[in-house]
C-alpha cells in the first residue's frame, strides 16, 4: 500500500480513522457489493452512521455534532472513498453531512437549526438539495420552480432532477425563483419537509454508477410552506450558494483523490500477484512505468488538496482554488480508473471486481459539483480578471 501522507493528520485524526474503518469493516464491507447489485441502500444505514458518530461532525454539539473542525469530515470522505464505497461518500457524507446541513448551519434560524441540525446528526432525518432542473441544470437565473408569495407563505410550482438522496431524504433545501424578474438575484432558499401536501417523489433514475445512491427527481404541485421555512434572507439563494461551493466542491476533490490513491493500492497488489507470460504483471517495463506516472501524479495532487482541507479548515479557501482542486482531481481520478482498469485485463470488465464499479463511479465526478467546463470558466474568470 503506498503511504501518501496526509499533512493535517494529527494523532487524534489517527484513532477516529481506527474507528471509521472498524465501522467500515463491521457495517459497510460485508454488505456494500449486494446494495450495488440491489441499486439501493437500506435506511437504517443512516442511522447506523449517526450512531458511530460519522455525520455531520463538524457542527457543534449543541446540534447533535462533535465539535471538531472540518479535518475530520475530510478524513471521513476520505476513507470511505479510498476503500471504494462512492455511493455512502456521494450521498451520505457529501450531501447529507456536509452540504445540506451546512446550508442548514450557515443560514439558518435558531429554530431551524434546533428542528434539523440534531435529527440529521442522527441519521434520523436524511436531507438532500433541490438545485438542478430539467432542461436548465444548475444555472440559477433561469429556475422553473417557483415560489409565490401567500398569506403566511409560499406557494411552490415546479420540479428538479438528479437529486440525490431523493428517494430517502426527509427534508430537501429547495432553491425556488421569488423573483423571476431578477434572474440569479431572485433566487431564494426553502426547507421543504418531504410529507406534506403537494410533494411527490418522480422515479429513483437509473444511473451509470453510484447504483445504491439514490437519484431522483421531485415535483411540486401548489405546495404550500410557512414563513419560516424560508431559509436565510428572501433572494438570498444565489448568493448562499456561492459562498457554500468551495465546500462542496473540495468534498468532491477529496473523494476523488481518495479514490486514486485507492485504485492504485489494488491495482499495485494485482500486478504483483497476477501472472503472465511466464512473469508477473508487475515485472513488465510497460506496468511499472504507468505505475511510476500515475503515482507520481496522484503523490504531486494530495499537497495541493491537503493545501486547501487546511485553507477551508481557516475559513480561506476561495471559489477558484477550490474549483481548481475540483478539476485536476476528477479528471485524474478518470485516468487513474481508466489506466488501472486496463492492468485487470478481462477482468476489469468484470462488476464483480472492485476496479471496475470504480471506474464507472469516476466518470460522474467531472459532471456533478459543476462540470470540468465549469470549472475552466470559474477559473479563466479569476486569473484573468
Amino acid at each position: 500500500m503506498l503511504d501518501f501522507h496526509c499533512s493535517w493528520i494529527n494523532q487524534d485524526l489517527r484513532a477516529f480513522a481506527q474507528s471509521i474503518n472498524k465501522f467500515i469493516d463491521q457495517e459497510i464491507e460485508p454488505h456494500y457489493e449486494q446494495w450495488e447489485k440491489d441499486a439501493w441502500m437500506p435506511r437504517e444505514i443512516w442511522n447506523k452512521l449517526g450512531e458511530a458518530g460519522l455525520l455531520c461532525v463538524d457542527l457543534p454539539e449543541k446540534y447533535g455534532g462533535c465539535d471538531v473542525d472540518f479535518t475530520f469530515t475530510a478524513l471521513i470522505t476520505d476513507i470511505f472513498a479510498r476503500r471504494g464505497f462512492g455511493s455512502i461518500t456521494a450521498g451520505c457524507i457529501a450531501v447529507h453531512s456536509s452540504i445540506v446541513a451546512h446550508y442548514v448551519y450557515n443560514m439558518g434560524s435558531e429554530a431551524q437549526k434546533q428542528a434539523y441540525l440534531p435529527k440529521m446528526a442522527s441519521g434520523e432525518c436524511v436531507g438532500a438539495i433541490g438545485m438542478t432542473e430539467p432542461g436548465v441544470g444548475s444555472d440559477l437565473a433561469k429556475l422553473k420552480t417557483s415560489a409565490k408569495k401567500v398569506e403566511g407563505g409560499y406557494v411552490i410550482n415546479g420540479s428538479k432532477t438528479f437529486i440525490s438522496n431523493g428517494q430517502q431524504c426527509d427534508m430537501v433545501v429547495l432553491a425556488c425563483s421569488t423573483d423571476p424578474s431578477a434572474g440569479a438575484r431572485g433566487v431564494s432558499l426553502f426547507i421543504v419537509d418531504t410529507d406534506i401536501k403537494g410533494f411527490q417523489r418522480g422515479q429513483k433514475l437509473s444511473k451509470l454508477g453510484l447504483h445504491s445512491q439514490d437519484t431522483s427527481e421531485m415535483f411540486f404541485d401548489d405546495m404550500f410552506v410557512p414563513d419560516d421555512a424560508l431559509l436565510g434572507p428572501l433572494g438570498g439563494g444565489f448568493i448562499a450558494m456561492m459562498q457554500e461551493l468551495p465546500r462542496e466542491r473540495l468534498m468532491l476533490a477529496i473523494g476523488a483523490q481518495a479514490s486514486s490513491e485507492g485504485m492504485l493500492d489494488i491495482t499495485i497488489d494485482y500486478t504483483k500477484d497476477r501472472g503472465a507470460f511466464g512473469q508477473k504483471i508487475a515485472d513488465f517495463q510497460n506496468t511499472r512505468f504507468v505505475l511510476a506516472d500515475l503515482a507520481t501524479k496522484v503523490r504531486v495532487q494530495k499537497a495541493f488538496v491537503d493545501q486547501c482541507v487546511g485553507l477551508l479548515a481557516d475559513k480561506k479557501l476561495d471559489t477558484a482554488t477550490a474549483s481548481m482542486a475540483k478539476l485536476h482531481s476528477s479528471e485524474l481520478q478518470g485516468q487513474v480508473a481508466d489506466a488501472c482498469l486496463q492492468f485487470f485485463g478481462g477482468y476489469g470488465y468484470m462488476t464483480e471486481y472492485r476496479i471496475a464499479r470504480e471506474f464507472v463511479d469516476a466518470r460522474v465526478q467531472r459532471i456533478y459539483g459543476g462540470t470540468s467546463e465549469i470549472m475552466k470558466e470559474i477559473i479563466s474568470r479569476e486569473i484573468l480578471k
